[in-house]
C-alpha cells in the first residue's frame, strides 16, 4: 500500500497556513449512509434535492455544499443548516425536512429558525481519501458526548484531504488541519469560544488564500488569537491590511510560490502544490 498523503505532507513539510477553502455561505444537508467520492452534485439524493442544491449554490458566489451524517440519527428526520459565515456576519438556521424531496419547496434564503449553536464538522469522506476515513473517524469519536446532538457530525470532503484529520468550525468559519485525537477536545472548545490555536490553523473560510496568508503572519507577529481580533480592511498589490480591536493597523505582504511537491490526495502523483508566503510589513 502507498504512503498516506497526510505523511508525506508532514514529512516535505508543507505548511497549513493559507490553505482553508473559501466559503461564504454554507448548506449543510444531512445524508445518511455512504457518499460517492464526489458529492459536488449531490447524486446520491432524489432528482428534486438535487434540483433545488443545485439552484441555490448557483444563486451566489462562495457557497458551498457539505454534507453531514451522525450515527445513530439514519432513521430521524433529514435536517439542513443554511449557514451564513462571513467576517462580520454569522448565523444558522435549522430547517428540518420530512424528506429530501422537501427541498424542492423550502426557501433556503428564509426559511427554519436560526439558532445560537455552533456546528463542528470533521471530515470523514471515506470514498474520497482513506487519510479523511481513517483519520477523521477517530476525531470524531473523540469529540462525540463532549458537543450536543446537533453540534458536531462527519462531514464530506472539506478540501485537502493531505491535512487530515480536517476540522471545521462553523459559523465563525474555523479551519484546523492535522489535528490528532487526543487534541481535538482543547481545540474545538477554544474555537467555540472564538480562540484561534495557530499551530494547526488553516484559515478563516471568508477569506481568499492570500488573504489567509497575511491573516496568519500578522497573528503570529501580534500573538492576537481571538477570531474576531483583526477585521480586513483593504487589499492591494498584493499588501493585506487588518485592523485590531482598539484601531492598531497590521499589514503583510504576500506573493504566491510553489510548494514542495507532495501528493494531493492517496494514489495520486507528487506535485508541487499552489501556497503563500506571507511577512508583516
Amino acid at each position: 500500500m502507498s504512503a498516506r498523503c497526510t505523511d508525506a505532507s508532514l514529512a516535505a513539510g508543507e505548511t497549513l497556513a493559507a490553505t482553508a477553502v473559501t466559503a461564504t455561505r454554507w448548506l449543510l444537508v444531512e445524508a445518511p449512509g455512504s457518499w460517492p467520492r464526489d458529492v459536488a452534485a449531490a447524486e446520491c439524493l432524489p432528482e428534486r434535492a438535487q434540483s433545488a442544491i443545485r439552484a441555490w449554490l448557483d444563486a451566489a458566489p462562495r457557497t458551498r455544499l457539505q454534507l453531514v451524517r451522525r450515527p445513530g440519527r439514519a432513521t430521524r428526520r433529514p435536517l439542513v443548516f443554511v449557514v451564513d459565515a462571513a467576517e462580520t456576519y454569522a448565523a444558522v438556521r435549522r430547517i428540518e425536512l420530512g424528506r429530501h424531496e422537501d427541498l424542492a419547496s423550502v426557501d433556503l434564503d428564509a426559511d427554519g429558525a436560526e439558532v445560537a449553536t455552533s456546528i463542528v464538522l470533521v471530515c470523514g469522506h471515506g470514498s474520497r481519501d482513506r487519510c479523511c476515513a481513517l483519520l477523521g473517524t477517530a476525531v470524531y469519536g473523540a469529540l462525540a458526548g463532549r458537543l450536543d446532538e446537533e453540534a458536531l457530525w462527519i462531514s464530506s470532503h472539506q478540501g485537502g484531504h493531505r491535512f487530515a484529520a480536517n476540522v471545521l468550525v462553523l459559523p465563525a468559519g474555523l479551519q484546523f488541519g492535522r489535528v490528532a485525537p487526543e487534541a481535538a477536545p482543547a481545540l474545538v472548545e477554544g474555537a467555540l469560544r472564538g480562540q484561534i490555536e495557530l499551530e494547526r490553523y488553516r484559515g478563516r473560510t471568508c477569506y481568499e488564500g492570500p488573504v489567509q496568508a497575511a491573516e496568519h503572519a500578522v497573528r503570529s507577529a501580534s500573538g492576537l488569537r481571538g477570531a474576531d481580533d483583526l477585521r480586513l480592511v483593504a487589499t492591494v498589490d498584493g499588501r493585506v491590511r487588518f485592523r485590531a480591536r482598539g484601531g492598531t493597523e497590521w499589514s503583510a505582504v504576500v506573493e504566491e510560490v510553489e510548494g514542495p511537491p507532495v501528493a494531493a490526495s492517496c494514489g495520486d502523483e507528487p506535485a508541487p502544490q499552489r501556497s503563500f508566503a506571507a511577512r508583516v510589513a
